[in-house]
């Protein structure tokens, strides 16, 4: 028998009902049907100033944790409040275990903040697989389709953010293929793999390398068996030496520069996934760089395994530190 209420509430109940007029119940019926001791009752009767006089405490200290909590309109925890009353001219020494007391006693929370879930996510990917670096920024080295380089970029528009992953040719730097994705679930770096070997495996053989940085995606036992089944060699930069991948880096600023207007109007992803592939079209097609003999990426690509400068006579064949004009694909 027994009311389900902590005692405090319930000595509170007892103390109301002997005070009510037409009370037919003494101390001890009411002690027995809230199931707690007479003596009990009448010691928390005792105490009545002890806890008016805590209450006057708690009161007086909670203003200066609200104050804390409200300083310059941004809620705190109980640790930024703690270190916040120190900082009070005099400083204000308060134990961090009574002020997370107080928080609950006078329903003061401070926002938590959400678990990020591609942290989550990276964390459940990692591994410890760190691959050689291969290339060692050795980028003007390698034949068209002996080197390719990725990464993954944020692109924020006007609605939100999207993820794309680009696959260069570090010789031709043609775009071999690219997936955007509206979230950074490992599927689409996967997607963009497959759609490289889908159009180009025929160019692509063992020696083949992959170079990317140590992020999550290429550290994950999915994309590690992706790039075996494909039988190319995985290379990765050191990390945090942004360096090692110079050239993608490279891409990635040209091509926010050219389609940054067009982006900062896309209220859509949709409308995104349109300017990109718009982009990435003219890019590998109509793109002209200097480096590449005055061609664009295909064109370049073409001129070295055929030897047949598409230009017209009398355009020279710009000398530079890849050497002269290539000869055919050895």
């Amino acid at each position: 028998m027994g009311i389900q209420a902590p005692a405090e509430v319930k000595y509170g109940l007892i103390r109301e009902a002997v005070r009510q007029d037409g009370n037919l119940l003494n101390i001890s019926a009411l002690c027995r049907i809230a199931g707690v001791s007479r003596s009990g009752y009448y010691a928390w009767l005792d105490a009545a100033p002890l806890r008016q006089s805590r209450e006057e405490t708690d009161s007086t200290d909670f203003a200066l944790v609200k104050q804390a909590y409200e300083f310059r309109g941004y809620k705190k925890g109980a640790r930024s409040i703690y270190m916040r009353l120190l900082h009070l001219d005099p400083p204000v020494v308060m134990n961090i275990k009574k002020i997370r007391r107080l928080m609950r006693k006078y329903g003061l929370r401070c926002p938590i903040r959400q678990a990020n879930p591609y942290r989550q996510m990276a964390k459940a990917m990692k591994t410890s697989h760190v691959a050689k670096n291969e290339i060692n920024r050795q980028f003007r080295s390698y034949a068209p389709r002996k080197a390719l380089l990725t990464d993954i970029t944020y692109i924020f528009y006007r609605g939100g953010v999207c993820y794309l992953s680009p696959i260069l040719d570090v010789c031709t730097h043609e775009v071999l293929a690219y997936r955007l994705s509206d979230n950074l679930r490992v599927d689409f770096v996967l997607d963009m793999v497959d759609a490289m070997c889908s159009k180009y495996g025929a160019e692509l053989d063992n020696s083949t390398i992959v170079h990317s940085d140590q992020g999550c995606h290429y550290t994950s036992n999915a994309f590690i068996q992706k790039l075996k089944d494909a039988s190319f060699v995985q290379s990765m930069s050191r990390k945090g030496n942004c360096w090692d991948n110079a050239p993608q880096e490279s891409f990635f600023g040209h091509m926010k520069d050219e389609i940054a207007a067009l982006i900062a109007g896309c209220d859509t992803y949709e409308q995104v996934q349109a300017v990109v592939a718009d982009w990435m079209d003219y890019y590998n097609k109509d793109r002209y760089q200097w480096d590449l003999e005055k061609l664009s990426p295909r064109e370049y690509y073409c001129y070295r395994q055929t030897g047949v400068y598409p230009l017209k006579p009398g355009i020279s064949k710009k000398r530079n530190s890849r050497g002269s004009a290539p000869d055919p694909e050895v």
